[in-house]
């Protein structure tokens, strides 16, 4: 997954404004204890953060 992919399904998920907090804000423990914003930026692939963020708020698997 590229990046890019990986901006449009945030946004899309849970809205620009959101989304973009949550990328910041929210600690995700499936990536030892980063946000996805510093997971990305240590490399993490894009698709690995996605999945995260969908188990932590309980999005449908079939969005993932």
């Amino acid at each position: 997954m590229r990046l890019t992919e990986f901006n449009e399904l945030v946004d899309g998920q849970f809205g620009t404004m959101r989304g973009r907090s949550l990328l910041v804000d929210h600690v995700l423990s499936a990536l030892d204890g980063r946000t996805a914003a510093q997971a990305i930026e240590d490399g993490e692939e894009p698709r690995n953060v996605w999945r995260a963020l969908c188990a932590d708020f309980d999005v449908p698997r079939d969005q993932w």
